[in-house]
This record gives structure tokens, sequence and C-alpha cells, in this order.
């Protein structure tokens, strides 16, 4: 068996099958013939990741509104003007829904007959916002060729772009502020045919193409790197899925970053280094978190089989699928060390603004309605705005 190969080679010095070493672990001569094996974990529910990820009710909503607000002169617009907005109707639905809710945040938002304005606690947060968007400019572009590194075509479509914007951080007007600051990494282009406008990486980075998962190994053997796991509380593996499990971890790791057509689809090999695209993935996002939906489109950019979102609920101890909010949001659970807050060492600077805008959204509910919050559940208050044609994080 594989995990005895990797116990052999460890020795005593191992802490546990989640975080052996692989130093000195054998090459496996018929890992391309080990078929995918049919095992399936349940799903339990994680309050605590789910409480982090509950924390942004509201606020890509409140968000957006704020970043139209504040786009204008002296942060100001007429009502009207920002009801005008196909965006705000998209958000919405109908005037009275977005006039309700800019009164409800009146913690971020000041209106009156005259219009629409930001508050001083909400004109010193965006501030504050802007320069670190400046500040960390650097990472965010790293972090985006290599976003686009990981596609086969090394290029995504700008409607792809824009469901990560969030997630990534990047700002609104990134066509503009990105793109165009930075003519030796990025073009965009329309192929012929196609009505997509695509965002296309220009050169590739041998020093950006190394993965988390990786620089993790500080220069160590990096053949058969297991990845970092956890459970929830009370999560319990029949011995059966353990030792498979064990014997998964010990299979040799691909870079997402590397050529990976000659790997059988129908190995678990293959499916080890899908594991490490997602894994790769969400250490690109701000908060290492993205909904499912967001990636759902990429299968032929990443150069995946049917049906990979399986990954998720096959590795509970790697990922998390929180259901909260009325849509499925995968979690690296890594990055939380089971607690609801970043690690420090996974903590991206705009994640520490966005959780004092979340301070500021709470602070303005009602007192019966944050009683109502702990537990999970919103008034008919809450119903009603849509985003993208879905419930969004206004609603549940």
């Amino acid at each position: 068996m594989a995990w005895r190969c990797l116990r052999a080679a460890t020795g005593k010095r191992r802490r546990g099958w989640w975080g052996a070493a692989p130093s000195g672990t054998p090459l496996f001569a018929a890992e391309q013939r080990a078929t995918l094996v049919n095992v399936k974990l349940k799903w339990v529910k994680d309050r605590v990741l789910d409480a982090a990820v509950s924390r942004e009710r509201h606020l890509r909503a409140a968000h957006h509104l704020l970043d139209l607000v504040s786009s204008r002169p002296g942060h100001r617009i007429s009502r009207s003007d920002l009801l005008a907005e196909r965006s705000v109707q998209r958000l919405c639905g109908s005037a009275h829904s977005a006039l309700e809710f800019l009164g409800r945040c009146h913690t971020l938002f000041a209106v009156s007959r005259g219009g629409v304005s930001l508050t001083g606690a909400a004109l010193d947060l965006r501030r504050r916002e802007v320069d670190c968007l400046c500040a960390t400019e650097h990472d965010l572009v790293a972090r985006l060729r290599r976003l686009l590194m990981l596609t086969l075509p090394r290029s995504l479509p700008l409607h792809t772009i824009d469901l990560l914007r969030w997630d990534l951080g990047l700002p609104s007007d990134y066509e503009a502020s990105i793109f165009r600051r930075y003519p030796e990494h990025f073009a965009l282009e329309q192929p012929e045919g196609d009505e997509r406008v695509w965002l296309r990486l220009l050169s590739w980075d041998d020093v950006l193409a190394v993965s988390e998962l990786e620089k993790s190994a500080d220069g160590g053997d990096t053949t058969c790197l297991p990845f970092p796991v956890s459970f929830t509380r009370g999560f319990g593996l029949r011995s059966k899925c353990m030792d498979w499990l064990r014997e998964w971890q010990a299979l040799p790791y691909t870079s997402p970053y590397a050529d990976a057509t000659h790997l059988d689809r129908r190995t678990d090999v293959s499916e080890k280094r899908n594991v490490g695209v997602f894994h790769e993935l969400l250490h690109l996002t701000v908060a290492k978190r993205t909904e499912r939906q967001n990636v759902s489109n990429m299968r032929k950019l990443l150069g995946m089989p049917q049906k990979f979102t399986k990954v998720f609920e096959r590795h509970p101890g790697i990922f998390y699928l929180s259901r909260v909010l009325g849509t499925q949001t995968v979690v690296l659970r890594e990055a939380y060390g089971g607690g609801s807050q970043l690690l420090e060492k996974h903590a991206h600077p705009l994640v520490a603004i966005r959780e004092e805008y979340s301070t500021l959204l709470r602070a303005a509910l009602p007192p019966r309605t944050r009683r109502r919050k702990r537990h999970g559940a919103f008034g008919k208050e809450d119903e009603g705005c849509v985003v993208g044609g879905h419930e969004s994080e206004l609603s549940e």
C-alpha cells in the first residue's frame, strides 16, 4: 500500500497522517493504473465557518452602492441618478426596495431629499480602502497573473473575472485602473466569432508558477505533497475512508501550473491535481473562499473533467461547502485554522477593512433583527433583493 511506503519513509518523526512529510517517498510506478476510488464522505455543518461567511451578509450589495456614491463628485449622487443605474435596478428590483435598503444602512449612507451621500465613518473607511488597494496593487497583479496561468489558454472572459472580482479584491474600475497600467502583462481581445471580451496573459513567469503548497515545503521534496486536512468537530471517518485518504495523500502531487494532459482523468492522481488547482485558486482570493458557481463555468478553461466540483464534497477536510446566504460557498479550511477569522499569515489587508464595513452594517440593524441574525433567521423586511438573477446576501 502507498501509505505503508509513506510510513516507512517518514519513520517515528511522523506527526500524523495528515501532516506527514513526503521527504524520501518513492514514486509510484502504478499510479496511472489506479482508478478513481468511489468514496463519498458526508457533509457536516460547520457553524464556525458558516459564521465567517455570514458576516458578509448585505456587504456586497452595500459596497456596490458605496462604490457608485463615492465615484461621484463630492461623494454625493442624486436619488434619481442612483435609482436610474441599471445595476441598482438589478440589485434591488425596485426603487422602493433600493431606498429602503439605503435607509436601513444609515451607518454608511445619509439619505435626504437632495440625494445620497456617505457618512463620515463610511467616507473614512472608503479612503482607507483606496489606500489599501494602491499599496497592495503589486500583489493583486501577481495574483491575477497566477489565475490566468492556471488556465489552459492563459486567458479568461471578462464575465468570469467579474464573477470573481469581489473575491480577488479587484476595484470596480479594474479595466482602466489595472489592465491599462500593465500592458506588459495583460491584453484585452475579442476572438473572431466570440461575442465575449477576454483578458489574455502576455507573458509566463516561472517565479510566480509555484503553488502555495509547494512554498510550504520550504525547498524540500515536492513529489508527493499532502494537503493540510482538518475536519469539523464531531466529524467521524470510517476506517475504510481513512485508509483511502491516507493513500490518496501519499500519491504524487502535480503542480496546478504544470502541464497535466498526460494524466488519466479516471485516476486518483488526476483528482489530486484537480484538488490542487482549487487549493491554489482559493489561495488567490483575499478571504480564501468563493461561491461554487463562480468556478463552475471554468471547467474547460482549467482542463477539468465533468462534474469537477464534486472534489469539494469528496474532500471535506480540505474544503468546506457553506450553504448559508442562499448559495454554496467553498471555504479553504486551512486558512481559518478551526476558527471564524482568517489566520494572520493568510489575512489580506483588505479583509480587515471589509470587517469594519460589516461591523458598521450590523450596527445599523434594529435590535430585534440583530437577535434574529444570531439565530440565523431574518424577517420579511430582508426579502426581495436579487443579484444576478438569484437571491443575494440580502436574503437567505
